[in-house]
């Protein structure tokens, strides 16, 4: 006898993703309790540190298969012991025999796994609720570890990542968590990810906050530490407690080394941001000539990326090695240049042909050899004043990651952890400053999400086929509040928010001059305080306008709407700057319910 159906006055029970009916409310509550979420976020944590160590195993196995050597690029031009009869020309089809490999394999089973990573998860976080297929974390660690294992110039974090990003994702679903516990558990897949590899818990923790969820938050940091602590313990058991790099101590002599770092921030700035167009660019060439099947493209691509291999062996892999002779001074000018150059075509060309790796190592590399050319140049112009030639290459390692990504926080603390180098800290600081500030006069869009962009994706705005976000604002803000003049005191602003039923209202000066919002939450709080320490006036009050503007995509303007206190933020006119309308939840809603 088959059951059927429990009746409920003629509808039907909602069911989730799955089919199955939802959870009882206690239990779904259950489920996103805040303890619930740490607890989560631990296990998260521990999975990316056991998927970093198998990740790190899978790239040198694969790297001694390959190369006959633990790391090619320290022993560049030397022949495969596997194949000694080639000598140094082996370089030219380990690259085809890891693209015949890898290649079907992300061909068939996870496409999203071809590329650097990062901004797949960022789409991810943003757009699909914090989803990602659980095969992009097998295949990511074996599509990676071959590519880098056979000479791919790209580096180990976008796939570490991706791949604990993977696992956060699965358990998340796996738990029933809301879309907003989803993309924390995705965050802290990210942290974990990157603190194991890099042997940097903080690192990981601003990395997840910075670029993957894009927002700070108690809960967020909260979660995101665990994560990263418990990944950090696991990779230092696995792989030890030493530094990236072991350096002697750096120190700034002269007041005058600020202005050289400085001017190297700049500069790094514009590197990173050409090593971002260059990448794409390259992309863009591959695309135009191959017109084959794509499984075999990268086959046929590592011919060519062997070709640079051969005439640049320190290309092969993520090249730590040559990283760290050249911030000892190992190398002239001429020829870090040519590493410089040498770098960004090997990892543009290895992601274009299909591979798939991180481009943050690369970014670090080709810092490295720009500060170290920098370096060497101020020695000889100012022998008595530029310092360490040493120094100059760590700050450019981490203002060349903070121009491409315009990530600053991430890049202060990655590079301190990196190295343990404390000494520098502030000329790092003024030098990521500077670069992350000239990365956004030179565009509006980073290495990560410029790939996006390219695909027509962008980030803030709406979702493809979402039934919100397309429309302008200017069709779906309501009327404009009346303002209130800067003179009016706090009682008769307390009575006016209260009947306005906005919770926030525009104001203006005694010009008339529009001047920000004042909400109730302001004006009760001052009128809580002290008599003597209480504002006569709302003037004092005022808070910055909300950049919203008539001509603004609705998707874009939300963001602004859900951080605003209140029921709703100005429409401001986009040429004058005037408040035009009120724009309130409502009437974002009532957007979806006209389209549907």
């Amino acid at each position: 006898m088959t059951a059927t159906p429990a009746a409920t006055d003629g509808k039907q029970i909602p069911s989730n993703e799955t089919g199955c009916a939802p959870p009882p409310p206690r239990l779904a509550a259950l489920r996103n309790a805040s303890w619930v979420v740490m607890a989560l976020a631990v296990v998260v944590g521990a999975g990316a540190g056991a998927g970093s160590v198998v990740f790190r195993w899978c790239i040198q196995t694969f790297t001694r298969l390959l190369s006959g050597h633990a790391d090619y690029a320290a022993s560049p031009g030397a022949a495969n012991p596997h194949a000694p009869w080639l000598g140094p020309y082996f370089v030219l089809f380990t690259p085809v025999v890891g693209g015949l490999l890898y290649g079907p394999l992300v061909h068939r089973f996870a496409k999203e796994a071809r590329g650097h990573g990062v901004p797949e998860v960022m789409l991810a976080v943003a757009q699909r609720g914090g989803r990602i297929s659980p095969k992009v974390a097998v295949v990511k660690t074996l599509a990676s570890a071959l590519t880098i294992g056979s000479g791919g110039s790209v580096g180990r974090e976008g796939p570490i990542v991706q791949i604990g990003s993977a696992l956060g994702s699965t358990l998340g679903r796996m738990a029933g968590a809301t879309e907003n516990r989803m993309k924390l558990l995705v965050a802290c897949g990210a942290a974990g990810g990157i603190a194991a590899t890099f042997n940097a818990p903080l690192a990981g923790v601003f990395f997840a906050m910075e670029l993957i969820l894009g927002t700070f938050s108690a809960e967020a940091f909260g979660a995101t530490v665990l994560a990263s602590v418990t990944a950090s313990i696991i990779g230092r058991a696995a792989f030890g407690d030493t530094a990236f790099l072991n350096l002697p101590d750096f120190h700034v002599d002269h007041l005058a080394e600020y202005g050289l770092f400085a001017l190297l921030g700049v500069v790094a700035a514009v590197v990173g941001m050409g090593f971002a167009r260059f990448l794409y660019l390259v992309e863009d060439v591959c695309d135009r000539v191959w017109r084959g099947p794509e499984w075999l493209r990268p086959a046929v691509g590592g011919l060519a990326l062997g070709l640079v291999l051969l005439a640049l062996p320190q290309m092969y892999g993520v090249g730590y090695p040559v990283l760290q002779k050249a911030t000892e001074g190992g190398y002239v000018v001429g020829f870090l240049l040519l590493l410089l150059v040498g770098k960004m075509l090997a990892t543009s060309l290895t992601i274009g042909i299909g591979g798939s790796g991180g481009v943050f190592a690369p970014s670090l590399f080709v810092g490295a050899m720009l500060g170290s050319a920098y370096g060497i140049g101020v020695h000889h112009l100012l022998p008595g004043t530029a310092g360490a030639v040493g120094a100059y290459s760590l700050i450019g390692m981490g203002a060349t990651f903070a121009g491409g990504a315009r990530a600053p926080i991430t890049a202060v603390v990655i590079l301190f952890e990196l190295t343990g180098e404390y000494s520098i800290i502030l000329p790092l600081m003024l030098a990521i400053v500077l670069a992350t500030a000239a990365s956004r006069l030179l565009s509006r869009d980073t290495i990560y999400t410029l790939k996006l962009r390219r695909r027509g994706i962008d980030l803030e705005g709406p979702a493809p086929g979402a039934r919100i976000g397309a429309q302008h604002v200017g069709t779906v803000m309501e009327p404009l509040p009346a303002p209130l003049p800067a003179a009016t005191t706090l009682t008769d602003a307390a009575d006016l928010l209260s009947l306005s039923g906005h919770g926030a209202l525009p104001m203006i000066d005694d010009s008339g001059r529009y001047i920000g919002v004042v909400t109730a939450q302001a004006v009760a709080e001052a009128l809580a305080e002290q008599p003597d320490a209480a504002p006569a006036t709302v003037g004092r009050l005022a808070e910055p306008p909300a950049h919203v503007t008539t001509e603004q995509p609705l998707a874009q303007a939300l963001h602004t709407l859900l951080s605003a206190a209140g029921t709703g933020v100005p429409v401001l006119d986009a040429e004058r700057g005037t408040p035009v309308g009120w724009l309130s939840h409502q009437s974002a809603l009532r957007a979806v319910h006209e389209t549907t």
